[in-house]
């Protein structure tokens, strides 16, 4: 179902050096599809937003064509293929030959089913997603170049304590929610609060599956590099030494309006159907995501196995939006 409510803001603003890329330009295969044989690059850029080389972001570009839908030329298209043919990258060409390019994107998730435990889990990964991309010769000031800007819908706050054996060196907010995207489609996302204005500030909200908040926040995409070292004892000699590297990418916020939309409200807020409804599409997309999962799985073992129905509900009935 289809529905409108205020048009949510969903804004990410990338710009840097491209690090490393995996685009490629790929035909449609489907011979049931109006597009059958049509060109389309697909892939992820790597974005170098600082000098000092310790922050990457990475944009994911699912279907990117020659014509837009208006049958015009696609910029974002022609800067892609670009790169592909004849662009240069920091870790090949090193940052000072790098392509230069500015992205502006939106918050997404890639949604999928794992199995842990011999159960069925759903995982829904935060991803920049597509957007219009430029070359450029010149970069913007180094604390513009990964910044992102939401309108959220609050429904908890969870406190991190300093852990240094988790490489946590101060005490941080999870403040768990959900955006919206260019269709209305609801998002559940967590973003972190590392300032100590900014953690009492979004504590003294109260926000909770029955007292939802919605507002407007902003911040940076932040990446940290974590290496893991484990020695292993020996019978004799040296211990034996491995690191493992992780790298951990947070939406930091680091600010918010001063006032909250107000809940209910139709023409600046959002009102309790609309977020009910939001709910219902999710679960139904869900399910599909679902059904897909199992199938691939029932072909891989030549069996078949149930596949996922939408629920007759969401959480709302019960009172509270937990998503």
């Amino acid at each position: 179902r289809r529905f409108k409510m205020k048009k949510a803001i969903n804004r990410e603003h990338i710009e840097g050096y491209v690090y490393e890329h995996n685009l490629a330009i790929k035909t449609v295969q489907n011979t049931e599809s109006k597009n059958y044989g049509k060109e389309f690059i697909n892939g992820t850029l790597d974005i170098q937003t600082d000098e000092a080389g310790l922050n990457v972001v990475t944009v994911n570009f699912t279907y990117v064509t020659e014509v837009t839908s208006k049958g015009t030329k696609n910029e974002t298209y022609a800067t892609l293929k670009n790169i592909i043919e004849n662009g240069k990258t920091v870790l090949v060409d090193g940052k000072d030959a790098a392509t230069m390019v500015r992205i502006d994107t939106a918050l997404g998730l890639n949604d999928f089913y794992t199995s842990r435990n011999g159960e069925e889990t759903l995982v829904s990964v935060k991803k920049n997603d597509g957007g219009f991309v430029h070359a450029t010769n010149k970069l913007g000031d180094e604390a513009t170049r990964n910044t992102f800007e939401f309108d959220m819908l609050i429904n908890g706050t969870r406190l991190v304590e300093a852990d240094e054996e988790k490489h946590i060196d101060a005490d941080y907010l999870i403040v768990k929610g959900a955006v919206f995207n260019f269709r209305n489609a609801i998002l559940p996302v967590e973003l972190v609060v590392k300032s100590t204005g900014g953690i009492k500030y979004f504590e003294s909200l109260d926000a909770s599956p029955s007292n939802l908040v919605f507002t407007k926040v902003w911040g940076k995409i932040e990446s940290q590099t974590i290496v893991d070292r484990r020695e292993e004892e020996s019978a004799f000699g040296d211990a034996a030494v491995k690191e493992y590297t992780r790298t951990i990418r947070e939406w930091v916020i680091t600010g918010t309006a001063k006032e909250t939309y107000e809940i209910d409200d139709e023409k600046n807020g959002i009102t309790t159907d609309e977020i009910k409804t939001a709910m219902a599409n999710r679960e139904v997309y869900l399910a599909n995501v679902k059904k897909k999962a199992d199938e691939y799985q029932a072909s891989k073992a030549a069996n078949m196995s149930t596949t996922a129905t939408p629920s007759a509900g969401t959480t709302a009935a019960a009172g509270g939006f937990n998503f």
